[in-house]
């Protein structure tokens, strides 16, 4: 009889049983109808919360396989009885001492000791484990490998020991002369040794989140054969150090930002009036001391918000500039001016250091501003203090569950967001107009950046040619021949580099290593991975960012409506043209090519670089797209919408299995720019209403859905579903006649994407619903990676009216069931359920096949999409004159619609 015991020893006990039977009663494979009596080979106890290892599983030597990962191991003994065992996964536990014992298992293949709370591990152990290939020990409080580690070196090929706490590389790793996998992320590391890389088998290499400074995080970044060639130019000559500093200037508009980065620049007060505002991001770069500053001013209009994930990056110096006069100690300005970028910063880059500056002080009281800085302080730290209280109650939530195994990744992902600080330094106070407030908040921006703790990667060594490639590079980008806009051939770049006096043997090879490097740290822009933009190095990041204005902007209707009459005779428009486009961009967020062109070549005219004008824009919208949309694309900026008016001829054959090339149709070019979206009456019509029987899902945000996050989803999964219709909070996904809702919440506590489909019929449909579910939401996970700061959860509401019940999602990974269970109960109303109405699952029983539904089909700007089964069959096709072009183009077709046999 089995004593009273509580949940967790109740747990434990039926762990221990389940071996028990398990080594006792399993059948033996040569003997049916025997039992087996060396015992099992493979044991998992994984999430059983034991303190000890069950004595059943320390009596069988045969044991192979032993994980006990996750549980509340303190210590681990008597597996040195368990000599023939190859894997030992302790991982995720509490033991602080390293396991003795573990020197007894020679056998031992695969050893896991992550997630612990490890300092020390002595001496002693490795010598005995010749065979060990597989060794785990991340995320402990290790300073140091032993020195017999190097005993391993014939047999060793997999090292994990990011998340610890190493200050200087251990030297035993350089002997294991057959490790193809290592991972250091996430320690104190400064320096690598170059004899790490001078192996052939080293196949990959983690350095990230260390404060290296040789080679530079930059370096690393770029791979083992960028470190390679770092290693091979600083052999020919001294390292030089290079103290530079990104530092980023944000804040709402009209905050002083400009000012502030200009009066720096200059040394003395310098106002910049309302109509000299920052458009987009300006950038420039000055010297305090020996460190050198490169500003980027970021324009504080929401529009221009869509474009600042592309270059706010981690490791910088953030001033977040607060207008004193217009801030008020209440919730709403508080948002406004301060907790917006406070909130968005946690999510993009969690690490970052933020120096707030309040600014007109000059038209505040002196008690005043005391005031308002200690109420912006307390509620950032307010704010921060919540957002941690939310990440534990997260994990709690994950831990405490029946079934904490199903959720692994969710929580790993919850505790490395736990691990990110948000270093939120004094506000200071200055009057832009006073000359010594500004020199004061230089002297307080340089000790801060002189502190280590703040900064450790400021000082980075570099090979002299890295100097000599950057310095030449701005010779070329400031010299009389070359244009405006900085944009150069690579291979050209490398022709005029190679005539510099230093640089004469300089190869293409580390010269795309030094522009990588030079593009991470934002002195030029060099997109690599868009093939349209590959070979074209952007000297001039200014222009770049020139590129971006042109269509996503402040106040772009206005841009529209101004387009001379000049421009528009040379783009064959005329001004009932120009007013078409202003009505269709201001109903549906689109542009037609012929619009996009004359907007394009107005502006570039407005700014004097007509003259690549073609080089931006493409020869034609059937002869190749330009830089700008490669960009805007990549950047999940625009989308192309392309409207069909005829079949293609020129379309090639499709035969499976090989290549296939596709053709410009003969329809023009719309774009799609969901930033200036606003409508939602025609999803909201064709969707038809939310039905109770409807499978519905919610992926939550915490803290909050990211601004432009939407707008970017909007982009990514549109072109995965050319059947669309899209508004600013709403969306209308169609495969294979099938319609998907998607809604945006935002609300405080409250945030997240709402995703709805029709409840299927049959095993069939069931299947594809949920691939069609588990499809976008793997777009939206995907997409969320690029805030490392942002949590998202996938929950199921309960089916019963007014329950307030949901079902957390497992962990998914793309291609296995979520759950074999059939039924699931709500805890909170009792109901029960089948799985597939919850989670993605098909039916187990077969269903009867239901009565074919009617089809019907919609004729919309956006093409034409039909529901239900039936077959189309185009007889005849008559292009009409064209209606408005505010409507867009339309196609009218003699459709025969009859069900599928």
């Amino acid at each position: 009889m089995i004593p009273k015991l509580c949940r967790a020893q109740g747990k434990k006990w039926s762990a221990i049983q389940r071996v028990k039977v398990s080594l006792n009663h399993l059948p033996c494979p040569l003997c049916p109808g025997q039992e087996q009596e060396d015992g099992l080979r493979e044991v998992s106890l994984s999430t059983q919360r034991l303190r000890v290892l069950p004595p059943a599983v320390l009596s069988n030597p045969m044991l192979e396989s032993l994980d006990v990962d996750r549980n509340k191991l303190r210590t681990v003994t008597g597996i040195s009885k368990l000599c023939n065992l190859k894997k030992l996964i302790l991982s995720k536990n509490e033991i602080v001492d390293f396991p003795n014992e573990i020197q007894s298992l020679v056998c031992l293949e695969r050893l896991e000791l992550n997630q612990n709370q490890i300092r020390v591990i002595p001496e002693g152990i490795f010598s005995h484990l010749p065979r060990l290939k597989h060794l785990r020990l991340n995320n402990n409080r290790l300073c140091a490998l032993p020195r017999d580690l190097a005993a391993c070196q014939g047999s060793l090929q997999y090292l994990n020991i990011s998340n610890n706490l190493f200050r200087t590389f251990p030297l035993p790793v350089l002997q294991l002369a057959h490790l193809q996998e290592l991972h250091v992320q996430n320690n104190a590391l400064r320096q690598l040794p170059k004899e790490l890389f001078q192996r052939q088998s080293l196949k990959m290499f983690k350095a990230n989140g260390n404060p290296l400074r040789e080679p530079p995080s930059e370096v690393c970044a770029g791979g083992i054969q960028q470190i390679q060639n770092y290693f091979i130019q600083l052999q020919h000559g001294l390292g030089q150090e290079d103290k530079r500093v990104k530092t980023m200037f944000l804040g709402a508009s009209l905050a002083g930002k400009s000012t502030i980065c200009k009066s720096l620049k200059q040394g003395q007060s310098k106002l910049v009036p309302k109509e000299e505002r920052t458009v987009g991001i300006e950038i420039s770069e000055f010297q305090i001391e020996d460190f050198t500053f490169l500003f980027w001013d970021f324009a504080g209009q929401l529009e221009y918000y869509m474009t600042h994930h592309v270059f706010i990056t981690p490791q910088a110096l953030v001033i977040l500039v607060i207008n004193l006069h217009m801030y008020q100690t209440n919730d709403n300005t508080f948002k406004e001016l301060v907790g917006f970028w406070i909130n968005n910063l946690s999510m993009r880059v969690p690490n970052s250091v933020v120096l707030p500056v309040g600014t007109h002080v000059d038209c505040c009281q002196e008690e005043e501003i005391e005031e308002k800085r200690q109420d912006i302080m307390a509620k950032i730290t307010a704010m921060l203090a919540e957002r941690k209280s939310n990440l534990t109650h997260c994990i709690n939530n994950l831990e405490g569950s029946e079934e904490p195994k199903l959720y692994v990744d969710q929580w790993e992902r919850l505790k490395e967001m736990e691990s990110c600080t948000l270093t939120i330094l004094n506000l200071v106070a200055v009057n832009c107009t006073d000359h010594c407030d500004i020199k004061k908040l230089e002297a307080t921006i340089l000790e801060h950046v002189k502190n280590e703790e703040l900064f450790p990667e400021v000082v980075r060594v570099l090979p002299p040619v890295y100097r000599q490639v950057e310095a030449a590079i701005v010779d070329i980008a400031e010299s009389e021949e070359m244009a405006d806009h900085g944009m150069m051939d690579l291979q050209y770049l490398l022709s005029k580099l190679s005539q510099h006096k230093h640089l004469a043997s300089l190869g293409r090879e580390l010269l795309q290593d030094i522009l990588r490097y030079l593009h991470r740290i934002g002195l030029v822009v060099w997109y690599e991975e868009i093939k349209q933009l590959e070979s074209t190095v952007f000297l001039q990041p200014t222009f770049l960012i020139t590129m971006f204005k042109l269509l996503v902007r402040y106040r772009l209707v206005q841009q529209l409506e101004s387009i001379s009459v000049e421009t528009l005779i040379g783009e064959h428009a005329t001004i009932r043209d120009r007013a078409n486009w202003v009505w269709t961009f201001k109903s549906k967020a689109m542009l037609c090519h012929q619009a996009v062109r004359a907007l394009v070549k107005h502006q570039l005219c407005s700014e004097g670089m007509w003259d690549v004008f073609e080089e931006i824009m493409g020869n034609g919208p059937q002869r190749g797209r330009g830089k700008l949309f490669s960009l805007l694309e990549h950047f999940e900026l625009c989308l192309e919408v392309r409207h069909m008016e005829a079949l293609n001829p020129q379309a090639s054959e499709f035969v499976p299995g090989k290549p296939w090339e596709t053709t410009w149709s003969q329809g023009e070019s719309w774009y799609l720019f969901p930033t200036y979206l606003n409508q939602t009456e025609e999803v909201s019509e064709v969707w038809g209403g939310d039905h109770p029987e409807d499978l519905h899902i919610r992926a939550y945000f915490s803290p909050e859905i990211p601004e432009s996050f939407f707008q970017r989803f909007l982009v990514k999964a549109c072109s995965f579903y050319s059947t669309h219709w899209v508004a600013k909070v709403t969306c209308l996904l169609v495969c294979n006649g099938k319609p998907l809702l998607i809604k945006e919440n935002n609300q405080r506590a409250y945030s997240y994407l709402e995703l709805r489909c029709r409840k299927p019929a049959g095993r069939t449909g069931f299947q594809f619903a949920w691939d069609f579910l588990v499809a976008v939401v793997l777009i939206i996970q995907k997409l969320a990676e690029e805030w490392p700061g942002l949590h998202v959860c996938v929950k199921t509401p309960c089916r019963t009216v007014g329950c307030p019940a949901e079902f957390i999602w497992p962990d998914m990974d793309g291609t296995s069931a979520m759950t074999r269970e059939d039924v699931k109960t709500c805890g909170t109303c009792g109901h029960r359920f089948g799985t597939e109405l919850l989670l993605p699952k098909v039916p187990s029983q077969l269903e009867k096949p239901p009565a074919q539904p009617p089809a019907h089909y919609y004729v919309t700007s956006y093409g034409t999409t039909t529901f239900g089964p039936s077959s189309i069959q185009v007889t005849r096709q008559v292009r009409t004159l064209p209606p408005p072009l505010a409507q867009g183009p339309t196609v009218i077709a003699r459709l025969v619609l009859s069900p599928r046999s």
